[in-house]
């Protein structure tokens, strides 16, 4: 599966733009600030129903514009699927797959895999649960739709469970009857997802551990002496998740929300046992991250039997030399499919790019 062509209509900095793609390697350079990245943007876009760097729709609509339009020519399975995309301010978002439009945008989500390694993913380490927990979600939810919708309804239900604690408070009432409707929705659930999660780590973690060893392989002997963890943190692990809701019951009252559930969960990341957020040097965490998304692209290749487009975005600027030419050494084999690169230095990209022998297109912006 690969990207033949999109076209941008008033999306971000871009008036109108169209690209025609290698179906290997496709390189966006030029200086900081022209768009690189609105373009891979796009790209996340039309896989994923929203922006990686701005989950706001109305905020991709160019400035001087009130709305925007993408479309995206694939060919996958030997055959052409025309993904459209597009949003007026005001309006609902619009998506269609070969001039059909989805009666739900969850409806698309999985057709076409992709994974995009960025600076921004510091986040995985650096910031709270959330967003360990949405990297976690979203993988099991390319290949599952059940797991998507349990999703879904679980935290339809914790919204208007939290709903009814403030009422409570601001009534001084309380319902037993009623909170336990949704006590039983958040158990039925919360149980599936929590077994669902359990079983993707197990499945996960030595994916996730074999890249980590290939990328610090050429690395000092020092590093080979490293070992990495990757674990899942829930509250579920030691108690039942209706006995759970009752023991935080008076705690969730007081404090008007559910501080209990799985929406809780986290993952641990460590460094011979420590938290790689706290002992990990900027190289460790870096090959961390990279290591995260190329297992990332390992299971979802695994699942659909289909190779992700892969982003990198401003890799070149935010690791060595070495840690680039390792990490384009890793995806230069028949396991990786379509590649999108942004740089600064043209010279510097095609001068590494063609070590590969791969084919590929550069475009300047």
């Amino acid at each position: 599966m690969f990207l033949e062509s999109i076209s941008l209509i008033n999306f971000k900095n871009f008036s109108e733009r169209s690209f025609s793609f290698d179906q290997k390697i496709n390189c966006l350079v030029g200086n900081n600030g022209v768009g690189k990245t609105n373009v891979l943007d796009a790209i996340y876009y039309l896989s994923h129903t929203k922006g990686y760097f701005n989950a706001i729709a109305s905020q991709n609509i160019n400035h001087d514009s009130d709305f925007f339009v993408l479309d995206g020519v694939y060919r996958k399975d030997n055959r052409e699927e025309h993904i459209h995309c597009s949003l007026k301010r005001g309006h609902k978002k619009v998506f269609k797959r070969n001039g059909k439009e989805y009666e739900k945008l969850s409806d698309h989500f999985g057709l076409i895999p992709l994974v995009i390694i960025s600076p921004s993913d510091t986040n995985l380490i650096s910031e709270g649960s959330e967003f360990r927990r949405k990297f976690m979600d979203m993988i099991i939810s390319m290949n599952d739709r059940e797991y998507f919708q349990d999703l879904i309804l679980y935290n339809k239900t914790i919204s208007q469970r939290n709903s009814l604690l403030k009422y409570f408070a601001a009534n001084f009432t309380f319902d037993k009857d009623n909170l336990d409707i949704y006590d039983e929705q958040l158990s039925t659930f919360g149980v599936r997802i929590y077994e669902k999660r359990k079983a993707f780590i197990k499945e996960f973690a030595p994916i996730f551990n074999k890249r980590y060893s290939h990328i610090i392989e050429k690395s000092s002997a020092d590093n080979l002496k490293e070992e990495v963890s990757f674990s899942y943190k829930t509250q579920l692990e030691h108690t039942e998740f209706r006995s759970m809701l009752k023991q935080h019951l008076e705690r969730d009252k007081v404090l008007q929300y559910s501080s209990a559930g799985i929406h809780k969960d986290d993952l641990l990341f460590e460094i011979n046992g420590h938290p790689v957020k706290k002992i990990g040097s900027q190289g460790q965490q870096k090959s961390f991250l990279i290591s995260l998304k190329l297992a990332q692209f390992d299971f979802i290749t695994k699942k659909s039997h289909v190779k992700p487009i892969l982003l990198l975005d401003d890799i070149f600027d935010k690791l060595d030399d070495q840690r680039v030419g390792q990490l384009l050494h890793l995806v230069n084999d028949d396991s990786f499919g379509q590649l999108f690169i942004t740089d600064t230095h043209d010279m510097r990209t095609e001068a590494l790019i063609k070590e590969t022998g791969q084919s590929y297109k550069m475009f300047g912006l």
